[in-house]
């Protein structure tokens, strides 16, 4: 029972290498400009919502007066 389940990791970590060498990685640069792409829509997105929170927090504050 033991050797079986021994069996079976040894296929599933082959399984995985073979996968893994078939993966088209992303080159340095490309994974650089990515992340910076998702860094500024992120930072301009919370802005805008950080922006449109404060507004409607003070019209409420200002209509419950």
């Amino acid at each position: 029972m033991v050797f079986k389940n021994f069996q079976k990791i040894k296929t599933f970590l082959t399984e995985v290498k073979t996968e893994l060498s078939k993966v088209a990685w992303s080159s340095r640069q490309e994974l650089i400009t990515s992340t910076i792409v998702v860094i500024t829509v992120t930072a301009i997105i919370t802005a805008f919502i950080g922006v449109i929170d404060l507004t409607l927090s003070k019209m409420l504050a200002s209509l419950l007066k």
